[in-house]
């Protein structure tokens, strides 16, 4: 890497917008930006930002499908020498309020409305709950009582109480001259901390996880130097923006690149299938259920789908034969990877060399830099071959997680090995093999998901007296959860009510696609459910 590269977010979009000004840098429907369009309109958000005081390292969450507008929020944000605090859109009230407590965002920048979900009002904007104050004002919501502002980023100005209009928020910005902005982002340093990804840890509480620029800009680099992403690309970005892999490995990797970035919100075969014959999109990454709804479209041979060129997957175990008829079929170039939040979403990936069982089998090679170990129950490195727990040391490992210095250390130890919780082996090559989950995670179409908040969740229910999840197998989404649940003496209810209740109060992607009911759970000598011994006598 040359020594003048830049090492922080707003220095990489700097660099690509004075070098590649006229390449075209999203497009989101109608919408087409160029390079120096992008620089200028996240120059824009940064003055915004500034003029409603936000400060170097303040917090701002965004909640938000992919879009044109997602982007230049993120970067404006990062512009400003704030810290990005993205929202998960399949959040329900009581999960983004946790999200916005425990971050203590000063300002939100939101879609409200997406999918047909009221977002404000689920936090408590725009409702009796709020100060009624009028667009835009302080404490849009006495329930979190850092946030000062909301902002929507809907297309359209329509007003809402507590909150202000995209187009009265660029307003806002005005008062800041454009020399200030760009100052301030020119003095954001490789060693601020640039965003706060939240991912849950065994007690189901989402924990904040703290990356900083220099942390992902190098990471990002060498994640597209393994998987060969490339100037002249054109990136469809489905993965959510809120995640690693739509925000990190998508908007980051094209950024450092100077490629196209091509968005999708939600995943729709049809609309995806346009869009890569319309936009001669050559890179689609994304879990293996987006590519069994490709290969299996019924519609797919009627577009010309010639330019795809790489596909890069993981979150789920694939299978030889998918991987082998995805290269048939659909890319030349098929690559898995392996990572979490907790290390700016990458550890280790494969690389074009690499064949259909090494692809499907494991998760390539550790990153240049990173250290990756196999260890025993004493952290003794175990031969290859041998499972023990996969730990990470290096440039990419977080700096802790948000104001939890407890969870901190248990999660890396005092020489910087950051314990996974994850499962797996090397194999005589020196590609890593990730075969379970110490922790109880499992992974719904790309997505974690921890059975303690599911379970959290059922026995809030008057009927339920205790609750286990686990993952079970599913041939479209990897894994989806089963909840095993023992009612109280003498109550009643239905599989059914026991879904919806946790589908009013759990992004779908958690919700049990199962409900069992038994009589008894199978218990150790200290009283604790056996999961592994779940599946017996059940009505």
């Amino acid at each position: 890497m040359p020594e003048s590269a830049p090492t922080t977010l707003p220095g990489v979009l700097a660099a690509a917008a004075r070098t590649f000004p006229q390449v075209e840098a999203v497009v989101d429907g109608r919408v087409r930006l160029t390079y120096r369009h992008l620089y200028d309109e996240a120059l824009a958000v940064t003055r915004a930002l500034m003029a409603l005081g936000v400060e170097r390292g303040d917090h701002v969450a965004l909640w938000a499908p992919n879009s044109v507008r997602w982007i230049t929020a993120a970067l404006g944000v990062a512009g400003a020498g704030a810290v990005l605090v993205p929202v998960n859109t399949r959040y329900k009230g009581d999960e983004a309020r946790w999200v916005l407590r425990r971050s203590g965002a000063r300002l939100l920048l939101v879609e409200d409305g997406f999918l047909g979900n009221g977002y404000l009002s689920m936090i408590g904007i725009g409702t009796t709950a709020d100060t009624g104050q009028g667009a835009g004002n302080a404490r849009p919501a006495p329930a979190l009582p850092a946030l000062r502002h909301a902002v929507t980023l809907d297309h359209g100005g329509e007003e809402r109480a507590g909150a202000m209009t995209w187009e009265a928020f660029l307003r806002h910005g005005a008062r800041t001259p454009e020399h200030e902005a760009a100052t301030r982002a020119a003095g954001v340093h490789q060693d601020d901390v640039s965003d706060v990804l939240f991912t849950s840890g065994t007690t189901g509480r989402p924990k904040g996880a703290r990356t900083t620029h220099g942390q992902n800009v190098r990471t990002y680099r060498a994640w597209c130097e393994r998987t060969g992403v490339d100037r002249g690309d054109r990136y469809l970005i489905i993965n959510p923006m809120f995640h690693c892999f739509g925000y990190k490995a998508g908007v980051l990797a094209c950024l450092l690149r100077a490629a196209t970035m091509v968005l999708q919100p939600v995943f729709e075969v049809a609309e995806t299938l346009r869009l890569v014959q319309d936009e001669a999109v050559t890179v689609l990454p994304g879990p293996p259920t987006l590519y069994v709804s490709l290969l299996e479209a019924p519609a797919r041979a009627a577009y010309d789908l010639s330019s795809l060129r790489l596909a890069v997957t993981g979150s789920a175990a694939v299978p030889v034969a998918l991987v082998k008829r995805i290269r048939t079929e659909l890319f030349p170039v098929v690559l898995t990877a392996y990572g979490l939040t907790e290390s700016c979403g990458t550890v280790t990936a494969c690389s074009v060399e690499d064949d259909d069982h090494a692809v499907a089998g494991t998760a390539g090679r550790p990153l240049d830099g990173v250290e990756v170990v196999v260890a025993d129950a004493a952290r003794r490195p175990v031969p290859p071959g041998e499972d023990g727990e996969i730990l990470v040391r290096g440039y990419n490992v977080m700096r802790g997680y948000l104001d939890d210095p407890r969870a901190s250390a248990e999660a890396v130890d005092r020489d910087g090995w950051l314990a996974t919780g994850d499962v797996g082996h090397f194999d005589g090559h020196g590609r890593l093999v990730v075969t379970g989950r110490s922790k109880e995670m499992f992974v719904v179409g790309g997505f974690n998901v921890y059975p303690a908040e599911i379970e959290a969740a059922l026995t809030r229910h008057p009927a339920v007296s205790e609750a286990a999840v686990i993952g079970v197998p599913d041939p479209r989404l990897g894994e989806v959860g089963r909840a095993y649940v023992r009612l109280r003496p003498g109550a009643e209810t239905t599989r059914q009510e026991l879904a919806a209740h946790c589908r009013e109060r759990l992004a779908n992607f958690k919700v049990p696609r199962e409900v069992v009911l038994v009589e008894n759970f199978p218990r150790n000598a200290a009283g604790k459910i056996r999961k592994t011994e779940l599946g017996g006598p059940h009505r």
